[in-house]
């Protein structure tokens, strides 16, 4: 998965509402996530309610890489990948 293969509709989505709204767009679509994992777990929702979840967090993960700079996020990915590799060794 390529989440910067729609910076163009990123950058498009922060222009028009702003870096502020969408990190509150990405706080409230994390939450949702929760709620329907936990529905999930219960047996109330079926699995394309998680899926549909997932993707509007994707695509606001997207958002957020794409505000506080693809490098910077692809470096901390790397270090937390080593911590895990570490972790699974042990």
């Amino acid at each position: 998965m390529n989440l910067m293969a729609y910076e163009n509709i990123y950058r498009q989505a922060i222009e028009k509402w702003g870096e502020h709204a969408q990190s509150d767009q990405a706080i409230e679509e994390c939450a949702e996530l929760i709620a329907t994992l936990k529905h999930y777990r219960r047996g109330k929702v079926p699995s394309q309610s998680v899926i549909n979840e997932l993707a509007d967090v994707i695509l606001m993960i997207g958002q957020l890489v794409y505000m506080f700079g693809e490098d910077k996020v692809t470096a901390a990915i790397g270090c937390k990948i080593s911590k895990l590799e570490n972790l699974l060794k042990e």
